[in-house]
């Protein structure tokens, strides 16, 4: 395996890692940050793959000042989960109030808990505030939240889904919805003045995979290794959006990054702190196809060097673009950050 080498900075390398001479390419351009690796063996890769920060914070403040901190930093993208605390599309908007020019992003919105016209609304007033800079992360959630936590039926989800889009995708493209599905209907139109937002789907299975490149703008993944994604995620979205005439779609990719200088005692730590994720049958499809034991296998944490290197992989592999989730202490995100800046 050719090896590529980064620089970070000489106080962070200090504390933390030790690196060698950088032989990457990198420039920047309107939206984001394109990552361009040059081959060191035979100099001929010619690999771009964006990178974003992931930045859940407790707080919509704390949120609005990392993001504030990401824009300085140069990164043209960041994302945040939809969980239990603030509602994500609300705090986003507040956040693309403070912060004009990063594209802001969900990942991702269950779909069973809301009417796709009350969603469209709701995200369509965001992409008003955000000028248009809103990607929209939505999927049919886990059994266990859909069943256990709210009483909904989970039946069929990819039924669901698929008439959620007819009825949600008309509404967020400015034209009357008019779905007559079997669970969901949707008549009427909305009056927001705002453009469609980005919409991806979370997507991980075949027949999901297909509906997301048919039908929406790509798929975002979460605890999804490389291998996967070069295999089965990146050649099956491609393969649907391209048989519907579509642009060639988003593959986002969400994964815990850690630069450190122990890695096992990472891995251990991101062991215990993901563990819910290898219990959740879709994930777990994920990591069984992947060959790992769990979470922590597919975080990507180790030296400057093999941070760097994982996520070569992952341009390799298709991903368009790559939102870092940085972990660890203190010191350990000072030096991802380090990195992750190096790959403007």
């Amino acid at each position: 395996m050719e090896r590529r080498a980064f620089v970070v900075s000489k106080a962070v390398m200090n504390s933390v890692i030790d690196t060698t001479a950088t032989d990457m390419l990198v420039r920047r351009h309107a939206g984001g940050v394109t990552v361009s690796l040059q081959n060191s063996g035979n100099g001929d890769a010619d690999t771009k793959m964006e990178i974003g920060i992931f930045c859940p914070d407790p707080t919509v403040k704390g949120l609005v000042d990392r993001v504030i901190k990401a824009h300085s930093d140069g990164f043209g993208h960041v994302m945040i989960p939809q969980l239990f605390g603030y509602d994500a599309l609300t705090a986003l908007a507040v956040v693309a109030s403070h912060v004009p020019d990063i594209d802001v992003g969900v990942g991702i919105v269950p779909t069973y808990r809301q009417h796709p016209m009350m969603l469209a609304q709701q995200a369509l007033t965001v992409n008003q505030v955000a000028a248009g800079r809103l990607t929209l992360g939505i999927g049919v959630s886990h059994q266990i939240v859909v069943e256990g936590l709210w009483g909904l039926s989970y039946e069929r989800p990819l039924r669901h889904m698929r008439e959620f889009i007819d009825a949600a995708m008309p509404l967020l493209e400015g034209q009357p919805a008019a779905a007559e599905g079997e669970t969901i209907v949707a008549r009427g139109a909305l009056e927001i003045d705002a453009p469609r937002p980005v919409v991806v789907l979370a997507a991980l299975g075949p027949k999901m995979l297909d509906l997301a490149g048919r039908r929406a703008d790509g798929t975002t993944t979460w605890m999804v290794g490389p291998k996967t994604l070069a295999n089965h995620i990146v050649p099956t979205i491609n393969e649907s959006a391209n048989d519907a005439g579509r642009p060639s779609p988003h593959v986002i990719v969400s994964l815990p990054v850690c630069v450190t200088a122990d890695r096992g005692d990472a891995m251990a730590r991101a062991a215990q702190e993901f563990t819910i994720y290898g219990q959740l049958p879709a994930y777990r499809a994920m990591l069984d196809r992947e060959g790992v034991r769990g979470p922590e296998d597919v975080a990507v944490i180790g030296s400057a060097d093999e941070v760097a290197e994982r996520l070569s992989q992952f341009a390799d592999g298709g991903t368009t673009r790559f939102m870092a989730n940085e972990i660890g202490t203190p010191n350990e995100q000072a030096a991802t950050r380090e990195l992750l800046i190096a790959l403007r």
